[in-house]
């Protein structure tokens, strides 16, 4: 309802204090809280938590991988500021997951276009890399901006690209390779993962980008 719904659920969500006794409802989870929902907002004639008190209570309680694409989402779309995220984080510092959450909104960026963008920032920084450029813009020798690379070491031009479906079109294949083409020209290194690459061999992505940032 806040526009950065990356965390997929049919079920209705309710925040209630806790201790309070509520009945089992078929497609409705309830949520126990210690900490009070101050100034709910008003979308329709329904009251929700604000934006920023959802996207931590999600970033706490979803797997990591799962929990940037959130933050991420949630500033990019404009429901969220870093400084709301970081008061939020002080209300809940006594829950469980909050030291998760903390983490991830220093990483919180929102420039990534897809999910999988989020998800290769966090699988590079977890294995102790530098935090990649998102959305890196790289420029010709007049200064204008030709193509922009998913994510980006600009300091060793290295370039880190996710290719989902839409990349197997010829159209998008055609231009993919004039795009390579150009940035081979230009001294980038670039690499390609796909979904299979990032959830199924990991590892396989994070020693590729190490062994091209190490001298």
């Amino acid at each position: 309802m806040h526009g950065f719904g990356d965390a997929r659920s049919d079920d209705l969500h309710v925040i209630v204090p806790a201790g309070l006794v509520v009945p089992r409802l078929r497609g409705v989870v309830t949520h126990e809280s210690i900490v009070p929902v101050r100034d709910p907002m008003w979308i329709g004639d329904v009251p929700c938590a604000p934006a920023s008190r959802c996207a931590i209570d999600l970033a706490r309680t979803l797997r990591r991988m799962d929990a940037l694409p959130v933050l991420d989402l949630c500033l990019r779309v404009g429901a969220c500021t870093l400084d709301g995220l970081r008061g939020e984080l002080v209300a809940h510092r006594a829950l469980r997951g909050v030291r998760q959450a903390r983490r991830l909104v220093d990483l919180a960026d929102p420039r990534p276009e897809c999910r999988q963008e989020s998800q290769l920032r966090l699988l590079l920084v977890d294995a102790g890399l530098p935090v990649p450029e998102p959305q890196c813009w790289v420029h010709d020798r007049d200064g204008l901006g030709i193509y922009r690379l998913d994510l980006a070491y600009r300091e060793y031009r290295v370039g880190i690209e996710y290719d989902g479906l839409s990349h197997l079109d010829p159209d998008r294949l055609r231009h993919d390779r004039a795009r390579m083409n150009w940035l081979a020209a230009e001294g980038w290194r670039m690499r390609h993962f796909t979904a299979h690459d990032l959830y199924r061999r990991p590892t396989h992505i994070t020693a590729t980008i190490r062994s091209l940032l190490t001298p």
